[in-house]
C-alpha cells in the first residue's frame, strides 16, 4: 500500500493513505493545489498533478469555483512584516523589487517619499496580484491621507501578475512562499520573509507562476543571502531541459 505525505500550513504529515487523503479532500483539509508527497517522487507536486490520484479529484471538477483567499486587511497588525513592494513604475526606473515591511515603515518610507500611492504591494500566500499603493483598502488610515486616483494609462502600464514560487525546502519541514526576481537559466533571487537558510545550503523548489505553461520542479545552491532577511539568491544545480525552456520562454514573454 502506497504512503504519502501532505503538507498543512508549513507542517509535513504523514503517512497516511489514499482513503485518508479522499478523507482529507471531503473535509477541506487539502484540495487540488496542496503538495503531496510519496517515495519515488524527486520533488513535492500539486495533488492535481499526481495522476494515480486523479480519480479522487473527479468529485471536485464539477463543483463551482470558490473565490480565491481575500486579505483580511483589518486584522493586519502594525507591525506584522508581510508586506512586499516594487518600485519603478512609481518613479519611472527600472523596477526593484523589497521586503518584508509593516505597515508602520510602509507609513514611514511614505513619509519621507521613499514610496508613494504608484509603488506595487503584494503579500506571498494572501494576495493573487500586485496591487498600487493608493488601492489598499485602509489606505487613508495607514497614511493619513485619502487615496488618489490611479489613470488608466498608468494601471495598463503595469504587469500586476507576480511570478510566484511555492517551495518546499531541502529539510522537508517547512514550506514557504516566495516572488522570484532576476530569474534566468543560472539561477534567480526570491524575495520569501523568514527564510532560515545559509549559504551552502541546497534548495528544492515547485515553481509555480500564474500561468502554467512556464511550472517547473528544481533545485539549486544558495549563493547569497539578501540584506535585513529578505531572502536569497540561488544558482540552479542541473536544470532539467524542461525548466530551461519554461524560464527561457517566461523570461522571453516578459
Amino acid at each position: 500500500m502506497t504512503s504519502w505525505y501532505y503538507v498543512e500550513g508549513k507542517d509535513r504529515v504523514g503517512p497516511v493513505d489514499e482513503q485518508e487523503l479522499s478523507n482529507l479532500l471531503e473535509s477541506g483539509t487539502l484540495d487540488s493545489e496542496s503538495y503531496i508527497w510519496t517515495k519515488g517522487f524527486d520533488n513535492w507536486k500539486k495533488f492535481f498533478e499526481v495522476e494515480e490520484l486523479s480519480h479522487l479529484l473527479s468529485s471536485e471538477s464539477d463543483e463551482e469555483e470558490l473565490p480565491p483567499t481575500q486579505m483580511n486587511w483589518e486584522s493586519i497588525s502594525k507591525n506584522e512584516k508581510i508586506f512586499l513592494i516594487k518600485v519603478g513604475i512609481d518613479r519611472g526606473s527600472e523596477e526593484v523589487e523589497y521586503g518584508p515591511y509593516s505597515l508602520s515603515e510602509l507609513s514611514q518610507a511614505f513619509n519621507e517619499k521613499r514610496i508613494n500611492e504608484k509603488t506595487l504591494l503584494f503579500v506571498p500566500g494572501r494576495m493573487d496580484e500586485w496591487i498600487f499603493l493608493a488601492d489598499m483598502p485602509i489606505y487613508e488610515s495607514v497614511f493619513n491621507t485619502l487615496p488618489p486616483v490611479i489613470d488608466e494609462i498608468n494601471r495598463r502600464k503595469n504587469n500586476r501578475k507576480p511570478f510566484v514560487a511555492r517551495m518546499f525546502f531541502h529539510d522537508e519541514q517547512f514550506l514557504f512562499e516566495g516572488v522570484c526576481r532576476d530569474i534566468s537559466i543560472g539561477g534567480l533571487q526570491i524575495l520569501v520573509p523568514q527564510f532560515p537558510g545559509k549559504v551552502g545550503d541546497e534548495v528544492s523548489m515547485n515553481v509555480h507562476p500564474d500561468n502554467s505553461d512556464y511550472s517547473f520542479t528544481a533545485k539549486g545552491e544558495i549563493v547569497r543571502l539578501l540584506e535585513g532577511g529578505q531572502g536569497f539568491s540561488l544558482r540552479f544545480l542541473d536544470l532539467s531541459s524542461e525548466a530551461k525552456k519554461s524560464i527561457e520562454s517566461y523570461v522571453t514573454r516578459s
